[in-house]
């Protein structure tokens, strides 16, 4: 290592090389379980650093962990076998829109709120808006393929990306895409980079596809007695032509925990309410939202309630930005999953959660993006109770179980990481999981850039106790 950390000291500035137990402890963790301790941690600022780096980690057979700021909920970015930690998240520079081709060229360190804010400057959006955007950095949300509640009607991070500028395992710097909407020049790479969670290349440029900002939208809320209801409700209303922007849930557990956390007058006796946003021309926005009441009145009891103005639609989701601090309050560990359903399932994972909810006799809290499918099951635990872990890892194994038997996913958003790589085979099957392997080792032979990530090791198994 002391040879590496003189190759190191030859190519980075000093101040950009960190090996202090301080600042490496500062970056053996994210947002999801586990603390691995990195050997050293380097902040870089251009892809020739990169490229140099890489190489030396070739030659010294030393494993390589891209990084931003560190938000990932399924371990991205962890330093699982020690090695060197690539931070990205200072190299912020560049955010060009060139509204003229409707696209964003970035640096990786760029935080993904700033793009939309941006691109807003000149009528344009950038719809992939995860909830971590206002810190999550853009090279991260590409590596993790990340979602967000626009995903219904916009799609996912991997929708926007039509250029990548990257440097692959062995140091050499390649392009792929461009700026151009249309390009089908050989294999697509872009969309093979994007979601490979940091395994294949570092991606040092991106170039974004932007779309004109609708015009206007409008809010709804709508009270449900039932949770599977609600479900069938979510059916009904994707099924009537209609495509909201958002269609987000919270089932009563949420409801209650937000108003315990931050009052806000919703309905605890409620067992779920949908926030449907509709957007685009004022006048088809004014004939969707009658549309969806009268689909409403089919269902007994449901109660609908239009914002009159910005402000009340702010408070509803207000309202589902809250929950995930709000819920943290209940017990210290928060477990959060996003298995998903093909739509036409949503009502019968709704029954599978419960179910699995009253057999381990488990706090799962369920709300997120219902209109995609995208469930978020968040099972509310103390980490040190280690009885309890055990019941909720064989939960958590029952609710990916359950979403790969009703046609679903391990993951709609937060990818694999180290988390459900013991559970890749149940989706792909063994020899799907093997192509997989095979185009990670033709990429990166020696295996050094994230490994430990999205491909399960012989017998391992999700492991949440400390």
């Amino acid at each position: 290592m002391e040879l590496l950390m003189e190759e190191i000291r030859s190519i980075i500035p000093s101040d950009q090389i960190f090996t202090s137990l301080a600042d490496r402890y500062s970056y053996s963790y994210d947002a999801s379980f586990g603390s691995y301790l990195p050997e050293v941690v380097i902040q870089v600022k251009n892809k020739e650093e990169i490229s140099s780096l890489l190489k030396l980690a070739n030659t010294f057979n030393i494993p390589v962990y891209p990084r931003g700021q560190g938000t990932s909920l399924s371990g991205g970015p962890l330093p699982v076998k020690g090695g060197m930690v690539l931070d990205m998240s200072q190299w912020n520079g560049n955010l060009k829109i060139y509204p003229d081709d409707l696209v964003a060229v970035v640096s990786p360190g760029v935080l993904t709120a700033s793009i939309n804010q941006e691109a807003e400057k000149f009528g344009l959006m950038y719809p992939p808006d995860p909830s971590s955007a206002h810190v999550s950095t853009i090279g991260g949300n590409l590596a993790e393929n990340s979602g967000g509640p626009r995903g219904l009607k916009y799609g996912v991070t991997k929708d926007y990306v039509i250029g990548l500028e990257v440097v692959t395992p062995e140091g050499e710097i390649i392009r792929t895409g461009g700026k151009t909407i249309k390009n089908v020049t050989g294999y697509d790479l872009t969309k093979l980079i994007v979601g490979s969670e940091g395994t294949l290349g570092i991606i040092t440029e991106a170039t974004l596809k932007l779309v004109p900002k609708p015009p206007a939208s409008k809010t709804m809320m709508a009270v449900f007695d039932d949770l599977v209801q609600s479900g069938q409700a979510i059916s009904k209303i994707l099924t009537s032509g209609i495509l909201p922007a958002k269609m987000e849930i919270m089932d009563q557990s949420s409801i209650i925990a937000v108003e315990n956390y931050q009052p806000l007058g919703l309905p605890i006796d409620a067992e779920a309410i949908l926030l449907i946003e509709l957007d685009g021309h004022p006048l088809a926005i004014e004939e969707e939202m009658k549309k969806i009441e009268v689909i409403f009145k089919g269902f007994e009891s449901v109660k609908v309630k239009i914002a009159e103005n910005q402000d009340e639609a702010q408070s509803y989701w207000k309202a589902r930005k809250l929950v995930s601090p709000a819920i943290v309050k209940i017990k210290p560990t928060k477990v959060s999953e996003d298995a998903t359903v093909p739509r036409s399932k949503i009502p019968d994972m709704f029954q599978k959660l419960k179910e699995i909810r009253e057999k381990y006799d488990i706090h799962l809290v369920v709300f997120g993006h219902a209109g995609d499918g995208n469930l978020h099951p968040n099972i509310i635990c103390d980490k040190r109770d280690t009885e309890e872990m055990i019941r909720v890892e064989k939960a958590v194994e029952e609710i990916f179980k359950a979403a790969v038997e009703l046609g679903g996913t391990l993951s709609g958003e937060h990818g694999i990481g180290t988390l459900k790589a013991p559970f890749m085979e149940m989706e792909l099957g063994a020899a799907g999981l093997d192509m997989m392997k095979r185009i990670k080792k033709i990429w990166d032979p020696n295996n050094i850039l994230n490994p430990g990530k999205i491909f399960p090791e012989e017998g391992q198994k999700l492991v949440l106790r400390e």
